[in-house]
């Protein structure tokens, strides 16, 4: 029987058919939009069907050459129309293709996805296979009028999606010459997909980049309006894109309003086949700091737009905005895949490896530049120094900090070692909330009497990395809140030769007085070589995380025991030596004193007194008995 004796034939859909369906509804797709997504990609991969099969029978473009795909929007009738000028459809393939599933792994990806009710990694993210299906979301109604190319017939295929679809002959015209016509009559709660607006926005977002040019007529009658010219920026050659021409395209894909501080383009070839545009913002993205830390860079598959969570970079790279594309793929990739696939695990280290070799010779060849990089992005790149230990190394000597002596400025490591004094053998650093608070830290007297560089560290991250960089150039790392200083071996500049003298017999004997008073309080109390100009400090002791990161830990409540502090005096400081003479036997003053001192290095450690009321009473008695003296 030909085609043109064929009526209109009502068809139930196959029992899969129906599955999906329901399951495309109500499972597959949490964002509505992705519809559109899918039936632009179809009549895209219809346009380069028909090209394909052009090459041997040039008829087929029948004077037509140029592939293109229209958006109709007609707000008065609540439709919206998908042209395009592909190969289309004979009657049979309009049943194959929409009336059943000719697939096998179709089937056994949906007995996945049922037994996997609820869990997002069952998710599909682009099965264009059965993405059609994807347009009852939105549509009560869907009519598909198709003509293969080179073919005198047309034929229409409807449906509401409950169970059953008709196909019939379509008059020639009201087909179009060639191609394929759907034809969404909407739901009352998507007729927004009438707006330009929405339309143009979800076009440019999801498929702005299909090898197919992509127009929007506004109403019927209208003009069409390009949104789309089936040219991807990133699959031309570097020569041919301006500096503008990036600049334009990074405020879309990463919704910025400035300008890119660093653009990365390359195509790797080889085993892996891909092509990457990635972009470092001039400035800092308003989600930097998002709690979840998740990147923002897009996967393509053959320039059509699949997922922006697939992870393509590292967390700590999350402020890098661009895109990946690979035809390595298939385009009926779920999250599974995304999260098993090898070929994306070599796209993840390749361009990882590509942003933080670019971000190395800006630092290298444009200081002024990369600092403003390091600036709004340090404090996230740092988190690398502990979350990637192959990049470990990488991460730290393209790190910058303020330190004692670097004033405004910021210095590398590899400076702080060029400067190190004789007889240093570690990089000193010192954590803490803000940076003048550091500054006036009492840790910093003896470093600073020495002419001895310290690194001010005033990011949260900065307690993390230290622990997991042992050390850099040989050099290890060491907190000057953490165990002894052990200053005696650098030498004081030319010009201060002063010894400080010993501490005397009656300084030993109060601080084992103290010792002896504070008991469990701290665990040990020791003159210090670190202070030279103020009575007392705290350090944490030569093991365990340093005073910074114990407050934090504690503060997050992964601490239940901190480590006992240790109480170091400074033996030359008046108030010692005061403390010192006083009476031994006026045993109620000198514990009042000894108290106040751990109470007054908790304040200069940025603490309060660990008994307000307490510290309150001795400091009364000790004022009315210097009064009455």
């Amino acid at each position: 029987m030909s085609e043109t004796e064929m009526s209109v034939e009502k068809h139930v859909f196959e029992a899969d058919v129906a599955r999906l369906l329901h399951l495309m509804v109500h499972s597959v797709y949490s964002d509505k939009n992705v519809f559109l997504r899918e039936l632009i990609s179809n009549a895209a991969d219809a346009c380069e069907k028909l090209r394909y099969e052009a090459i041997v029978s040039p008829e087929l473009l029948a004077g037509d050459p140029t592939p293109r795909i229209t958006l109709t929007l007609d707000e008065e009738n609540s439709r919206l129309v998908v042209d395009d000028n592909g190969i289309g459809m004979s009657r049979d393939e309009l049943v194959e293709a929409l009336g059943t599933i000719a697939r096998s792994g179709t089937r056994a990806f949906m007995e996945r996805i049922e037994a996997a009710q609820g869990k997002e990694g069952a998710q599909l993210i682009g099965q264009f296979g059965v993405g059609f299906y994807s347009a009852f979301m939105v549509a009560n109604k869907v009519d598909v009028v198709s003509r293969r190319a080179g073919s005198e017939h047309a034929w229409l295929w409807s449906s509401d999606g409950k169970g059953s679809y008709t196909v019939a002959a379509a008059e020639l015209a009201d087909a179009p010459a060639r191609g394929t016509r759907i034809t969404l009559h909407l739901m009352e709660d998507a007729k927004t997909y009438t707006s330009r607006w929405t339309v143009e926005r979800i076009v440019k977002d999801q498929s702005g980049h299909v090898p197919v040019p992509i127009s929007v007529v506004e109403k019927p009658g209208a003009e069409p309006v390009s949104v789309g010219d089936g040219t991807a920026l990133w699959t031309k050659q570097k020569s041919e894109i301006s500096k503008e021409d990036y600049a334009d395209f990074y405020r879309g894909v990463a919704g910025q309003y400035d300008d890119p501080a660093l653009t990365v383009h390359f195509r790797a070839e080889g085993r892996h086949e891909y092509t990457a545009l990635a972009f470092v913002p001039g400035s800092k993205p308003f989600d930097l700091f998002d709690p979840d830390r998740k990147g923002r860079m897009k996967l393509y598959v053959k320039r059509v737009f699949i997922t922006d969570e697939a992870e393509l970079l590292p967390r700590y790279l999350r402020f890098v905005r661009g895109l990946v594309d690979t035809s390595d793929l298939p385009l009926n990739v779920s999250r599974e895949m995304i999260q098993e696939s090898p070929l994306l695990a070599s796209i993840r280290k390749g361009v990882t490896n590509r942003v933080l070799t670019a971000i190395e010779k800006l630092a290298e060849n444009e200081p002024e530049s990369f600092a403003k990089v390091w600036e709004n992005f340090g404090s996230v790149l740092k988190e690398g120094i502990y979350e990637d230990y192959e990049r470990r190394e990488q991460l730290i000597a393209l790190s910058r900090f303020r330190t004692t002596t670097s004033d405004e400025g910021q210095r590398s490591l590899a400076d702080y070692v060029k400067d190190m004094k004789e007889g240093q053998s570690a990089i000193y650093y010192l954590t803490g909330d803000n940076l003048g608070q550091l500054k006036a830290s009492p840790q910093l007297e003896g470093f600073r009497a020495r002419g001895i560089e310290v690194l001010l560290l005033t990011d949260p991250v900065d307690s993390f990395w230290v622990t997991s960089a042992p050390d850099f150039d040989g050099k290890p790392l060491k907190s000057i809140t953490q165990g002894a200083a052990d200053l005696s071996n650098i030498a004081k500049p030319e010009g201060d030769k002063e010894e400080a003298p010993q501490a005397s017999q009656l300084v030993i004997d109060f601080v084992a007085f103290a010792k002896e008073t504070l008991g469990s309080a701290v665990s040990d109390v020791r003159t210090s070589d670190r202070l030279t100009e103020s009575a007392v400090c705290l350090v944490a002791p030569e093991h365990g995380p340093d005073r910074q990161l114990e407050k934090m830990l504690q503060g997050a409540g992964r601490l239940d025991d901190a480590a006992k502090p240790i109480l170091e005096v400074n033996p030359n400081h008046a108030l010692i030596a005061a403390m010192a003479a006083s009476p031994a036997g006026d045993t109620a003053f000198r514990t009042d004193a000894v108290q106040l001192l751990l109470d007054q290095a908790r304040v200069l450690d940025g603490d309060k007194p660990q008994d307000p009321r307490a510290f309150a009473e001795r400091l009364s008695r000790v004022f009315n008995r210097a009064l009455k003296a």
